[in-house]
């Protein structure tokens, strides 16, 4: 399966290289480039657009303004594109994903088939599937289930042909035969998806099979059921034939080839290639509330905020997954620079879902972000107050509000939650760095910090954090000697922060190291330090530490020798 979603990556080519073959199109070209360094697909469209008004001939060019306008989500203009591009006899495989959009979502079946037939195609998996729908589309049952068994055969493809066939069984009624080809064993991993799951229960529904079904979401998601599956849930529970909405026509079959290939994709190759894909299926299935919410996930790995804003705003208020969309929206807004917009958007989201622990967890972690440290204790109160105290997930929630009560000194409380996180989840190596850390800065019960911070660092040796947490405790216990390999390797993972260079340095200093102490708190004071830290590290640079010491009320180090 891996070879051939990574051929289908690979096929595209947004990132390659290529060289403007006309001198007047140059600014255009460059300017475009730059923009899809920068992942913005507004700007990449317009300035390929521009360039290719004066110099049509270009297909790379032509395939990258195709994708920018499809991942901005205007597919009208890319299939104008497309077509103009086909007319000259020239495709490649964004412009016939492109047409073959064109065709799904007009619901133009046999055009559809006879072009991919003909030559017009994007890719052994994507060819197969669509031709299965097509058939359908076209009422042709029979010659869609044999092609997708035809696609079955190839190796890796079984998964995603039986999953298609069970899909277009169920679209024909056949809800027994759907499910005798949707298990784990047939469909392989794409049963188990939230999506897939949803969609096996409403088989069993249609079945007069309800306790199976819940058995079912109960199993899969272990209890945890977000507010669609609790309203599935409940439908079930009342004895409602629950409806089958998952895929309904051969159209939204179609859709359901690309959102598949999007949801493989993400695993297995960048954001904007997956993006065409998910964009793709939305464009199909115009009610298609995964696919955008999909859309909007990748925009934000792509660091776009602007376009998955615009893409969480367009799920509907009345669907089951608004509350994720405006939680992703929040996120997005915030990570976009409108930190005040975020939260306006969750404290309007908690008078319509309040009864959600993530509306509250959400809030409270922006809160936090924010240094707004009472009002994100106050949010986790809330999300807790709605969890169950033996949940085992809310370890971080626990985690969090340890975090929120130790910047407020409120430190009784902090060590509670951090001891309650580490109760529901053993082990857990950021509350064990946290809490241990945490002591050794307030020099409290010092041997048991040294252990946390050691079991921390061996389930996560990699992390500069936990690293220079070890190192600062052994210096804290005068074991300066012991705490220089890790502060050392803390470093080397974390190059520039200001506050492990800072420790480094006091660690240098301590062992007799003096010259290199100094280069370290040079290096610390560089990478824009706390100013109350900037302080503390001038001074030091100044006079060194053991006066910095002496004026602090601390005890001395121990005498080393100068340069050890």
């Amino acid at each position: 399966m891996t070879r051939h979603l990574c051929a289908i990556a690979l096929s595209l080519s947004l990132l390659t290289p290529f060289v403007a073959e006309a001198q007047g199109v140059a600014g255009s070209y460059l300017a475009g480039r730059q923009a899809q360094y920068e992942n913005d697909f507004a700007a990449i469209g317009e300035y390929y657009a521009d360039a290719l008004r004066r110099d049509s001939s270009n297909p790379r060019m032509v395939e990258a303004a195709l994708i920018a306008f499809v991942n901005q989500g205007d597919m009208a203009r890319a299939i104008t594109l497309a077509n103009r591009f086909n007319l000259t006899g020239a495709q490649n495989q964004v412009s016939n994903i492109v047409y073959t959009a064109e065709q799904a979502a007009s619901g133009n079946f046999a055009r559809l088939a006879e072009d991919l037939t003909a030559g017009r195609e994007i890719g052994p998996l994507v060819d197969g599937l669509l031709l299965g729908w097509a058939a359908l589309g076209e009422g042709d049952v029979t010659g869609a289930m044999e092609q997708f068994d035809t696609v079955s055969q190839q190796q890796g493809l079984g998964g995603f042909a039986n999953y298609h066939k069970a899909l277009a069984t169920a679209v024909v009624g056949d809800f027994e035969g759907a499910l005798a080809l949707f298990g784990p064993e047939t469909a392989g991993s794409l049963a188990n998806t939230r999506r897939s799951v949803m969609m096996r229960a409403e088989m069993l529904s249609q079945l007069d099979r309800n306790t199976d079904a819940i058995e079912l979401l109960e199993t899969a998601f272990d209890g945890d059921l977000d507010p669609g599956l609790r309203d599935l849930r409940m439908k079930l529970a009342d004895g409602q034939m629950v409806p089958f909405t998952g895929v309904t026509s051969a159209q939204d079959g179609l859709a359901e080839v690309f959102f598949t290939v999007a949801a493989a994709l993400r695993n297995e190759t960048s954001p904007d290639y997956t993006l065409l894909y998910a964009r793709t299926a939305d464009y199909i299935r115009s009610d298609f509330v995964d696919a955008v919410i999909m859309s909007a996930q990748l925009l934000e790995e792509l660091e776009n905020y602007p376009l998955a804003v615009a893409a969480y705003d367009r799920v509907p208020r009345d669907h089951l997954s608004f509350h994720a969309a405006e939680i992703g929206r929040a996120e997005a807004l915030y990570s976009g620079g409108n930190p005040d917009a975020a939260i306006e958007v969750m404290q309007q989201l908690m008078e319509t879902h309040g009864d959600i622990a993530v509306v509250h967890s959400t809030l409270g972690d922006i809160f936090r972000r924010e240094e707004r440290y009472d009002d994100a204790s106050q949010a986790y109160d809330r999300a807790l107050d709605l969890t169950p105290s033996d949940d085992p997930n809310a370890w971080f929630l626990h985690y969090a509000r340890g975090i929120t009560h130790e910047r407020e000194d409120r430190w009784f409380k902090a060590e509670e939650d951090f001891r309650k996180a580490l109760e529901l989840r053993p082990g857990q190596p950021s509350v064990l760095n946290y809490l241990g850390y945490s002591l050794v800065e307030k020099d409290m019960k010092l041997d048991e910090a040294l252990e946390m911070i050691e079991q921390a660092a061996e389930a996560r040796p990699d992390s500069g954090y936990i690293l220079d947490s070890l190192g600062w405790v052994f210096y804290r216990l005068g074991r300066y000697q012991e705490a220089v390999e890790p502060m050392e390797k803390a470093a080397a993972l974390m190059p520039v922060d200001p506050i492990v260079n800072d420790h480094l340095g006091d660690v240098l200093w301590a062992v007799g190291r003096q010259t290199e102490a100094r280069f370290q708190w040079s290096r610390a004071l560089s990478f824009d330090p706390e100013e109350d830290d900037a302080e503390r590290i001038r001074r030091k640079l100044e006079v060194g530490l053991d006066i910095v010491l002496e004026e602090e009320g601390e005890p001395p180090l121990p005498k080393a020798d100068q340069d050890g």
